[in-house]
């Protein structure tokens, strides 16, 4: 399993993985970035770096999740809510076919090991709130403004 570090504007960014794909992607306040990224997690990187400079909406590099059965339902679910759009958990819940599950799926939701690229944070309350996030909700908000930035102009 190899491992990188690269600066994102939320963050230093851990990315870790191997020739079977990616498998975690998360985020923290402070970090050492890393001088090389190793072959394997290059396109992760680039795709990434691509995101944050808005020239990217999807990812296509192989992943690698640890999970439950559940869990990867969940996940699998989440890459199904496009770019710049929104869904709730009881959206989520009834889409992978148990309302009564909403819970669950929250729980898993909040388990996501791969930060951005299962989008996680396109998840909101059904009251359209920002709801829980490991991230924290200030990057959470973030994410959301950066898929959807609002075209409004100053009319002052």
């Amino acid at each position: 399993m190899e491992t990188t570090y690269i600066k994102t504007p939320l963050g230093i960014a851990a990315i870790i993985g191997d020739e079977n794909g990616i498998s975690g992607i998360s985020v923290a306040d402070e970090g050492e970035i890393s001088n090389t990224i190793p072959a394997v997690l290059q396109q992760a990187v680039r795709q990434l770096n691509e995101y944050f400079e808005g020239k990217r909406t999807t990812f296509n590099f192989k992943l690698n999740p640890k999970g439950t059965e559940f869990q990867q339902k969940v996940w699998k679910g989440l890459l199904d809510i496009p770019f710049g759009k929104t869904c709730s958990y009881m959206d989520l819940s009834k889409k992978l076919g148990d309302v009564k599950a909403i819970r669950a799926v929250a729980s898993a939701n909040g388990k996501n090991p791969l930060w951005i690229v299962v989008p996680c944070h396109r998840v909101i309350g059904s009251d359209g709130s920002l709801t829980g996030y490991a991230g924290g909700l200030w990057r959470k908000k973030w994410l959301l403004e950066h898929e959807n930035p609002s075209n409004q102009k100053s009319l002052f």
